[in-house]
């Protein structure tokens, strides 16, 4: 398809250009239609897809949500892996004025019908028939919802209103992608006039994660969603040539905005991984140029490069210089410390070949950008990556805020900092170190719920997050935690519990971290465990491991107690944690303790763990360095 007259393929498309994000895909396809677009692996495989091709493929999408007689403003759900399927499923749903509902694949069928329910949604797709078998069992009733599209079916389930997508979706034309420029016709919905849609107009409903409560839904308008792509382009462009590896759900804000959204404003392709289990090997095949990820991969690369290397060796000593020399060159580069000296400056183009490029290597090799988002990123895994010359960077941000808030160009980026304010984002301090946010990318609020809306949103338009920050002299932001997470002891100290968690869950030993102290005298942990470090642990001290009475062995809990104080010995005095509990069943989703993204269920945890921690908090705390471990066998 030939580009508009007076319309360049190159730069990004503006916000204001693009208005919708129907009008964003329109000219993005206008722009560069024989561009790659996406590229997924099918049938043994990787495929590559132009605009066009999935243009057409849109066409086809939108033809059939048409003929459901569905009408602007109306919900529409999904719950899919993520691929070509869920970006033209949004898309067609889109530029019909339908609301988007994305669902966690990984949810549970309660929170899913939930959402659902509260929503409204008329029509859901589903990867197979048996998510909506998983639904029916949970008995909520969904009477909006006309109309279930499966992608596979097993045939157990016989309601009318359940078919198959493929039954369903209209057959593929032989056109091109005509439909979709800006002033086109659709055959099944009549003229399509991008230049008038409004910016302000609901797009999506993104439900929160529910650590403290029933899921809200986020209303989040195209101009919330457009201007947070392109303030982030501002900060850290994004090239044409770039190759996006996505492997977080599309369902999460921050995978939506910066990992699809965006690249489609700034015309960059995305590979969709096959799954988390074969990240590896698709770095290695796709070779990105950018990876938009959560802490928590990050920690399992540095794990394992801990593993590797064995506590004591040449192998580790190179790392470690390896670590100590490249901090230095980083932080020299920022003028926040003095350079290396000459032996330094002479080493390193050895260490940097023998150790710091097969990291990169295992990354893909050609990464421009890597960035840490979702949740705060350890200083000690930061500082880690950086020195290796990974291209780091981190963000915060939150659902109601489009979703990000801060994010810093790579040659600033700082451990331990989130990064500045977006440009055109206003961020301030409150009551408490609240950190309150105003710009275009805030929610209108919260879908039905016009008092949790008020609660959140003042008269003045400051969105508060519910997020206790400080800021630096020169602006950096630091994030201390959830406002509603702060444990206040019946001493009176206050204590945000992410950060020892964080701190906690880089020690090997412990997967998964949980410090308790609310009104109580001092602070206990509930810990799972590792099931590799524990198993050596149980066989040093001559225990079954599988034995649940080795949990609460004296010597056990004194060998798991030196790991805590040791990764909590920056922390102040009053923010030590004095007993644990030891348990190896980790928090799932499936079992109600974690949220489809990753954050703790404070509530139901406590709830789980009550008579454990009673118990603990009835015996006197340990005493530092006063059981001998127990000789190895």
């Amino acid at each position: 398809m030939p580009q508009s007259q007076g319309q360049s393929a190159a730069g990004p498309i503006p916000a204001a250009g693009a208005r919708t994000l129907a009008g964003l895909f329109a000219q993005r396809v206008d722009r560069t239609p024989r561009a790659v677009a996406y590229r997924d692996f099918a049938d043994g495989a990787w495929r590559a897809h132009s605009w066009t091709d999935i243009a057409r493929t849109v066409s086809r999408w939108r033809a059939g949500l048409a003929g459901e007689g569905l009408t602007p403003g109306e919900r529409v759900a999904l719950s899919l892996p993520n691929g070509i399927d869920w970006v033209c499923f949004d898309q067609a749903a889109l530029a019909l004025g339908l609301v988007t509902v994305p669902l966690y694949t990984t949810d549970s069928p309660g929170n899913m019908a939930h959402i659902l329910a509260d929503s409204g949604a008329r029509l859901l797709l589903l990867d197979s028939d048996a998510q909506w078998q998983a639904l029916l069992e949970h008995g909520t009733p969904l009477p909006a919802l006309k109309r279930v599209l499966c992608r596979s079916r097993t045939g157990a389930c016989n309601e009318a209103r359940v078919c198959s997508m493929q039954d369903w979706l209209p057959g593929r034309s032989d056109g091109d992608a005509a439909p979709y420029a800006a002033t086109a016709v659709d055959a099944a919905d009549g003229p399509v006039e991008h230049a008038d849609a409004d910016p302000d107009a609901t797009a999506t409903l993104v439900y929160t994660s529910g650590t403290t409560g029933p899921p809200k839904g986020v209303m989040l308008s195209h101009r919330n969603i457009l201007s947070n792509a392109e303030a982030i382009l501002v900060r850290i462009p994004a090239r044409p040539d770039d190759v996006f590896l996505s492997f977080l759900p599309l369902a999460h804000a921050f995978e939506r905005t910066v990992g699809y959204y965006l690249p489609m404003m700034a015309g960059c392709t995305v590979a969709y991984a096959r799954s988390i289990e074969q990240l590896r090997e698709d770095l290695l095949t796709i070779r990105p140029t950018v990876l938009l990820s959560v802490p928590r991969v990050y920690d399992k690369i540095y794990f394992a490069l801990q593993e590797k290397l064995g506590r004591v060796g040449l192998k580790r000593l190179l790392f470690e210089a390896t670590l100590a020399i490249g901090w230095r060159r980083f932080a020299a580069a920022q003028g926040r410390r003095a350079p290396p000296g000459p032996l330094a400056r002479l080493l390193w183009p050895l260490l940097r070949r023998l150790v710091a490029a097969p990291v990169l290597e295992r990354l893909g090799g050609r990464l421009r950008v890597a960035v840490s988002g979702g949740a705060p990123l350890s200083e000690t895994v930061a500082k880690c990556f950086v020195a290796l010359g990974v291209p780091l960077t981190e963000g915060y941000g939150l659902t109601e805020a489009g979703p990000v808030v801060t994010n810093v160009e790579l040659e600033r980026f700082r451990p331990g900092c989130v990064g500045l304010p977006m440009p055109g984002v206003e961020l301030k301090l409150g009551p408490q170190q609240e950190i309150f946010v105003r710009g275009p990318n805030v929610t209108k609020g919260y879908w039905g719920q016009p008092e949790a809306t008020a609660a959140a949103i003042d008269a003045d338009g400051w969105l508060h997050t519910g997020d206790v920050g400080a800021m630096d002299a020169d602006g950096f932001v630091r994030i201390r935690g959830r406002l509603k997470e702060i444990i206040v002891t019946s001493t009176g100290e206050k204590v945000p519990p992410t950060d020892m968690e964080t701190a906690l869950t880089m020690e090997p030993l412990f997967d998964q971290a949980m410090v308790v102290g609310e009104g109580r005298p001092y602070l206990t942990a509930v810990l799972v465990l590792a099931e590799q470090p524990w198993r050596q642990l149980a066989d040093k001290l001559g225990h079954d491991a599988e034995d649940p009475a080795a949990l609460t062995d004296p010597f056990v809990l004194a060998a798991a107690q030196d790991k805590v104080d040791h990764r909590l010995r920056d922390f102040p005095h009053h923010a030590q944690v004095h007993g644990l509990h030891l348990t190896r069943t980790p928090w799932t989703i499936d079992n109600g303790l974690i949220t489809p993204t990753m954050k703790l269920k404070r509530d139901a945890l406590m709830a789980r763990f009550a008579p454990a921690l009673d118990a603990l908090y009835r015996r006197p705390p340990p005493q530092r360095g006063r059981e001998p471990l127990r000789p190895s066998h």
